[in-house]
C-alpha cells in the first residue's frame, strides 16, 4: 500500500514522529478544549482552569507556529519543488493539518494581546471554542484523508510500504538459502522416485502385535 507523506511523517523515526506531531498537540489542544468547557459553564474567570486554559492556549500556538515552520522548510517546499506530491489525497491531508494549526496560533496571538484587544472574557473564550473547534474539523480531514491511498487516484509509486501483518514477496528475503535447497532437492528426489524423501516402503509402522496398519 502507498502511503501519503502525512503518514509517512507520523510512522517515520518512532515514536518520536508521532509524539512531536500528533501526541502533543492533541493532548494540548483537548486541553484547551475540556477546561474551556468548564469555563464556559462555570464562568469562573479565575483559578486553577483559567489559567490552564491561558497555558495550553498560549503554548499549542507557539507549538504550532514551530511546527509549520519546520514542516515548510523539510517538506512542502522540497516536495513541492521536486513535484512529488501524490496526486490530491496527498496534498489535502498534508494542508489540511498545517492549516488545522492555524486557528490555534491565533489563540496564542490573542492571549499575549496581539489581537481582539476589544474583546471581554467571555468574547475571547468563544473565540478560543471557535479556533478549537477549527483546529479539531481540519485535524480530523488530515488523519482521514492521510490514511488512504493516493492509488485510489493513479499514483503509483515506486517504494511501497506494508502495514499490519500481510505477506508480501519482500517477506520472502527473509527465508534461509539453505532451506531453498532442501526444498528443492526434496522436489527433485519426489519426481524421481516417486516416492516421498527418505522414505521406504518396506518399512511401515506396525501395531503391537506386529501388523501393519
Amino acid at each position: 500500500m502507498n502511503m501519503t507523506h502525512y503518514m509517512e511523517l507520523l510512522a517515520d523515526n518512532q515514536p518520536w514522529n508521532l509524539l512531536i506531531f500528533m501526541a502533543i498537540p492533541i493532548v494540548l489542544a483537548e486541553t484547551l478544549a475540556i477546561t474551556e468547557l468548564y469555563i464556559l459553564f462555570t464562568r469562573k474567570f479565575d483559578g486553577f482552569f483559567y489559567h490552564l486554559n491561558r497555558f495550553a492556549g498560549t503554548t499549542v500556538g507557539l507549538y504550532f507556529i514551530g511546527v509549520i515552520a519546520y514542516l515548510m522548510v523539510t517538506a512542502v517546499l522540497p516536495i513541492t519543488k521536486n513535484n512529488e506530491w501524490r496526486t490530491a489525497i496527498d496534498v489535502i491531508a498534508v494542508a489540511s493539518y498545517l492549516i488545522g494549526g492555524l486557528p490555534l496560533i491565533w489563540i496564542a496571538l490573542q492571549e499575549f494581546g496581539f489581537v481582539n484587544k476589544a474583546l471581554d472574557q467571555m468574547g475571547k473564550l468563544k473565540i478560543h471554542a471557535i479556533c478549537v473547534a477549527l483546529f479539531l474539523v481540519f485535524g480530523h480531514i488530515a488523519m482521514i484523508v492521510g490514511m488512504l491511498d493516493p492509488a485510489l487516484l493513479g499514483y503509483k509509486g515506486a517504494n511501497t510500504h506494508h502495514m499490519g501483518g500481510g505477506t508480501s514477496s519482500a517477506d520472502h528475503e527473509f527465508c534461509h538459502p539453505e532451506m531453498h535447497q532442501e526444498m528443492k532437492g526434496a522436489h527433485q528426489q519426489m519426481m524421481n522416485s516417486g516416492n516421498m524423501p527418505n522414505s521406504n516402503p518396506n518399512k511401515m509402522p506396525m501395531n503391537p502385535k506386529n501388523h501393519t496398519h
